[in-house]
């Protein structure tokens, strides 16, 4: 294709990936990973008592949950905990393994299983983020890898297109090393109609050398793409006990970013702790501080 014929392409191109962005009335919701960190503190463990812990996560003022499930059985045991405090669950976080010629029929296998059932409860959005080769590790995943990953992707988002559920796309930091190498081979080889991209502010933020610049940069590139927002903030590169508009990213400026694209995603808290987080409250109390900050930044009733 010559240079010239490819420019005159970018403003098709353009209209049709803007016809792709999503728009869903979705109750704020909370990740059940920030759960997990507040009991972890109190030397407890979330989710061992489901029906009690999900009565208790009803006091914070939130009606829908973003729990990570794990198999079939597991999302049917979590519905029957929300079905009995009418908490909503628009959204769920499951794990998968798709790298791996050997592994990943058994994961995308598993992954169907699960939407079958949280389709029953009106689950819209399934997020995932590929696992890494270790979590934590600094080692990247093979061009040959990230290719098979992106085919595993946009069948897994075909599938799930077909049942009448959107695949989001997510990230940790791992994703964004090496030139965002994973990131950007994942969101330019599967098309948007099999594949949305769940946002998650922080790890953008952390994943690119505590720098914010990439945020709004990712809100130009990919934009019409977000389905969903995972929400924290920190000051000084440290997770708050709370959510506040104010710290280390800008959130007033990014909710002016979304509103200038009209992107209206799925808002999801993940406010959690770790090594030198303030301890100053509950997590009942916590979250009912950060529903009310997000309400007020996003300028939601």
């Amino acid at each position: 294709m010559k240079r010239r014929d490819f420019v005159a392409m970018i403003p098709a191109l353009t209209l049709v990936e803007k016809t792709q962005n999503k728009t869903l009335e979705l109750p704020i919701s909370s990740n059940g990973y920030n759960w997990q960190t507040f009991y972890k503190r109190e030397g407890k463990v979330w989710g061992e008592h489901i029906n009690e812990d999900m009565a208790y996560y009803s006091q914070s003022g939130l009606k829908a949950y973003e729990p990570s499930i794990e198999s079939p059985k597991h999302a049917v045991e979590i519905i029957t905990a929300l079905k009995k405090n009418d908490i909503k669950m628009p959204s769920i976080y499951v794990n998968s393994l798709l790298h791996l010629e050997s592994e990943a029929p058994k994961s995308i296998d598993n992954f169907l299983a699960i939407a079958t059932e949280v389709k029953k409860y009106g689950t819209k959005i399934i997020v995932t983020n590929p696992t890494p080769l270790k979590w934590g590790s600094a080692n990247q995943k093979s061009d040959e890898q990230l290719i098979f990953q992106a085919k595993m992707l946009r069948k897994l988002g075909t599938l799930l297109k077909s049942q009448g559920i959107t695949l989001a796309y997510h990230t940790h930091d791992m994703e964004l090393k090496g030139g965002a190498r994973e990131f950007h081979h994942m969101m330019q080889n599967v098309e948007p109609e099999f594949m949305s991209f769940c946002m998650d502010v922080h790890w953008i933020y952390r994943g690119s050398d505590n720098s914010q610049l990439p945020i709004f940069d990712l809100i130009k590139m990919y934009g019409n793409r977000i389905i969903e927002l995972h929400i924290r903030q920190s000051k000084d590169g440290i997770w708050q006990e709370v959510f506040s508009a104010e710290g280390d990213i800008d959130y007033n400026r990014l909710v002016f970013e979304l509103n200038k694209y009209k992107i209206k995603p799925h808002l999801v808290i993940e406010q959690c702790l770790e090594k030198g987080s303030p301890s100053t409250m509950d997590v009942i109390k916590a979250h009912r501080i950060d529903l009310q900050e997000i309400k007020n930044t996003f300028k939601l009733n």
